[in-house]
């Protein structure tokens, strides 16, 4: 799938830190690790649930950052692109051949709208999210410059408390403006409910959605007694898609980090009251790190710290292992308690990390793994994209 990496002209522990063939024992730390095997059976899995639920797919970019990712997502789990929260991250997805891609944000300033406007001329559906009506006229006059369309979904703080318009006739003045601007398409609502993804309770959840689920189907309506009709209501995360699935007004899911499974989210708690990275998915994205020093007798030094890693969400776990546990660090080393002297120098170990999509933002690779060989090596297309 990667073919745009030439691997004869990169030299393994200057440029990269593995070549396809590689003994996984060989590879080069700090790095992460996919374990495609893993990865591809979580694609699968929403896959199969979307479909099986009339549900739309789109993969949220930003938490891999990664084209080939997303391609394997539509090929293997039946996305119909993707979402992502920058005009460069768009842009990457965009020139990486992905032909539907929201900007799940707000984009104001002049030079960044100026740039979204010209990516359908690239041959991809191009949505935004607006939550101003003086973002409709500036969007509008930079579509109109450059001969394309841009699709907009009025966005809903439903919850997070961060962008979106709270009130269904605020809703339905800016989709008529929208509706009446040139080279504008009103094509929806956004309505993501961040706040309560990482809540641990099931019914903690339920009970933030069915606040937000209220709003939207509010919002519908009355939008439908405008006259205006929405192609897509779009939003749900990996803690809550079996909320708007079953919602009767969503269409479409946003769901990013149940691909990978970071320990922040691997904790929460299923219907059952079981953890999701004990049943419902697996963990594919680990932090590739080796001992390097056990000068002292009950801990371990290994050489993925601050600097590999990060820190928002609280420390990583040692995947596969109750007897070491990872915990502090500085900016290049981690500190693992060993009180039995287990760990040698050397000996290398998977670190799940407390936040995935941070954590893919400062790495250049993927190194993909499967029965203990290197298979695939793909770089984290849009890292370091934040304007």
């Amino acid at each position: 799938m990667n073919a745009q990496v030439n691997f004869d002209k990169l030299e393994v522990g200057y440029d990269i830190p593995a070549v396809p063939g590689m003994d996984e024992a060989d590879i080069q730390t700090p790095c992460l690790v996919l374990d495609l095997d893993a990865l591809e059976r979580n694609i699968k899995k929403m896959g199969d649930y979307a479909k099986a639920h009339g549900m739309r797919h789109r993969v949220h970019g930003k938490m891999h950052k990664s084209v080939d990712v997303a391609k394997l997502q539509e090929s293997l789990g039946g996305a119909v692109g993707v979402c992502c929260q920058k005009v460069s991250e768009a842009e990457v997805f965009v020139r990486g051949g992905i032909k539907d891609v929201l900007v799940s944000n707000q984009v104001r300033d002049a030079r960044k709208i100026d740039r979204l406007a010209q990516l359908p001329k690239l041959g991809s559906r191009i949505l935004v999210c607006v939550d101003d009506l003086a973002n409709v006229a500036d969007l509008s006059a930079a579509a109109q410059k450059h001969g394309s369309e841009l699709e907009v979904l009025i966005e809903i703080d439903c919850g997070a408390g961060r962008c979106g318009v709270t009130t269904t006739p605020a809703v339905v003045e800016i989709a008529q403006a929208v509706a009446a601007a040139q080279n504008l398409k009103f094509t929806g609502i956004q309505a993501y409910q961040g706040a309560m993804q990482h809540l641990d309770s099931y019914e903690a959840r339920q009970e933030k959605l069915d606040i937000a689920i209220a709003m939207v189907k509010d919002a519908v309506e009355g939008l439908k007694a405008e006259g205006i009709g929405c192609e897509l209501v779009s939003g749900g995360g990996t803690g809550s898609y079996y909320f708007e699935s079953n919602s009767g007004v969503y269409n479409e899911l946003q769901c990013g980090s149940y691909a990978f499974m970071d320990a922040d989210y691997g904790r929460i708690l299923d219907k059952e009251g079981k953890r999701i990275d004990q049943g419902e998915w697996e963990n594919a994205f680990f932090i590739l790190t080796q001992v390097m020093s056990h000068a002292k007798a009950d801990k371990a030094i290994c050489d993925a710290g601050l600097k590999a890693q990060s820190m928002d969400s609280g420390l990583p776990f040692i995947f596969g292992r109750d007897d070491v546990e990872y915990v502090k660090c500085s900016d290049e080393h981690g500190v693992i308690s060993d009180p039995n002297g287990v760990l040698a120098v050397s000996e290398k170990l998977r670190l799940v990390p407390g936040h995935c999509d941070p954590t893919a933002n400062v790495h250049d690779w993927y190194v993909g793994v499967r029965g203990g060989k290197v298979e695939t090596v793909w770089p984290v297309s849009a890292r370091g994209k934040a304007y």
